[in-house]
């Protein structure tokens, strides 16, 4: 692959693809969505990049030569047959039966570019983690299909990272947590990369060091965890004490939060925020002015790397935007994927791979294909780490007082006294476990309200 990549995406959503691979020069051919909020985000964005709506007929479309195979074909198919709030159906589930016709794309795409006399196209889907403890295998059946087997792989359990040599594509996946890429937000997602069989997607999605950073992340939360912190100058005594980030003021505006950072945002945030778990850890609340209330749009879409109020089209509702928005790929890590993609194609023209098969144990299965169950980081080397961790080799910290927004929250955002009482209620009913700062806070404003009527 030589000049401009272009790439093609399905279940865009709000095409945060498009985000991610503008800075390395990657021009979008088409989009593929059919919910009528992100296509309007879309048309409002990207009015010249067409958007081929459902996804079921893209195969059709693209053996017809009606619609151009792309270098780069990516897409997110629908996670809910995969996530807990899905009830885990997997392939018995329509919307996961959308993940088999994401492999009929991509063989369409490639029968085309066979004929165009070019390289297969490489591969990138994201999903939840949950679906490699499927209970229908949807994992084992989406890569074997992927790489070109003609039955699924069986394997005990499927690792969090791994590598599979297949008859058509090799194939790499890797979780990855956004918390690690510039976003206050614990978001854990599984990346898959293919390509043909001269492409090499552990060169991308896995990383080589000469340290282990599991370790180095670890050692260092140990030290700033030790407390009291001494210098030079300090005689034996304390003299620069871990200030406490939860609490902070912009300008004469005080915040609190609950956590340094928040639990996966999820597309129901906007109407199902005061009965999960996240209602309780408090880690989709921030108190502002001794007020406790709900992130706004404007805040999830700083939580996900994207531009401020890029979901404010015409017509839009709080309820699209926290849909579209949870719905989405966290830019950044997208972005780091499409960077490695970029160095790697570069790289590539000068044989530079980086040889570790040797170093881990080939996993048996029932295919009898080369398939490498992974476990984070790996010594290559008496120098050398291979990195499948959840944590780049370049960590980027954030805290949620990056994203704060300052003036002209909505009323409708804070909890009322009432809403306070309905959580401690629930939380005393179901004997859960609570946040205790933020239970105290609840319990006071919950209380204010009783004071002022009883006045």
């Amino acid at each position: 692959m030589r000049g401009k990549l272009t790439f093609g995406s399905v279940c865009s959503g709000i095409e945060a693809s498009q985000l991610a691979f503008a800075p390395f020069g990657y021009e979008q051919l088409w989009s593929s969505e059919i919910a009528e909020f992100p296509s309007k985000v879309l048309h409002h964005h990207y009015p010249n990049i067409p958007n081929l709506g459902d996804m079921t007929e893209l195969p059709d479309l693209i053996l017809r030569g009606s619609v151009q195979a792309p270098d780069l074909f990516c897409g997110g198919t629908p996670c809910q047959a995969f996530s807990l709030a899905g009830w885990k159906n997997g392939l018995a589930d329509k919307r996961g039966q959308l993940t088999i016709k994401f492999i009929e794309i991509a063989n369409a795409i490639d029968e085309i570019r066979a004929k165009e006399k070019k390289d297969r196209s490489i591969v990138l889907w994201e999903n939840v983690e949950g679906v490699l403890n499927d209970k229908t295998n949807a994992f084992g059946n989406f890569i074997a299909g992927l790489a070109g087997f003609d039955d699924e792989i069986k394997v005990s359990k499927w690792t969090k990272s791994g590598y599979l040599e297949g008859p058509n594509r090799n194939v790499a996946w890797r979780v990855i947590d956004a918390k690690y890429f510039g976003l206050a937000q614990q978001r854990k997602r599984l990346y898959v990369l293919a390509g043909g069989k001269d492409f090499r997607p552990d060169q991308v999605l896995f990383e080589f060091d000469n340290r282990n950073i599991v370790k180095t992340l670890k050692a260092s939360k140990q030290d700033r965890s030790k407390g009291p912190i001494f210098n030079l100058f300090s005689d034996g005594i304390q003299t620069n004490e871990i200030p406490d980030k939860k609490v902070f003021y912009k300008g004469e505006t005080k915040f609190e939060i609950f956590r340094e950072y928040t639990d996966c945002l999820y597309s129901a945030y906007g109407t199902k925020w005061n009965g999960n778990a996240a209602a309780y850890n408090g880690s989709l609340y921030i108190s502002q002015d001794d007020r406790i209330r709900r992130f706004t749009p404007l805040e999830c879409e700083r939580l996900m790397g994207f531009p401020d109020n890029y979901t404010t089209v015409s017509g839009n509702s709080d309820t699209n935007r926290f849909q579209a928005i949870g719905n989405s790929w966290a830019v950044p890590v997208v972005k780091w994927i499409g960077n490695q993609i970029d160095n790697f194609l570069k790289q590539k023209n000068n044989q530079e791979v980086t040889c570790w098969n040797k170093s881990a144990r080939r996993t048996t299965n029932n295919l009898s294909a080369d398939l490498y169950l992974l476990d984070k980081v790996i010594l290559i080397n008496h120098k050398l780490y291979l990195n499948s961790s959840t944590v780049p080799n370049t960590p980027i910290e954030s805290t949620i007082e990056d994203i704060v927004q300052i003036d002209n929250v909505p009323e409708k955002f804070y909890l009322s006294a009432q809403a306070c009482r309905g959580i401690l209620r629930r939380k005393q009913e179901r004997d859960l476990k609570m946040n205790s700062q933020l239970e105290v806070l609840m319990t006071i404003i919950s209380q204010k309200e009783r004071t002022l009527l009883e006045v």
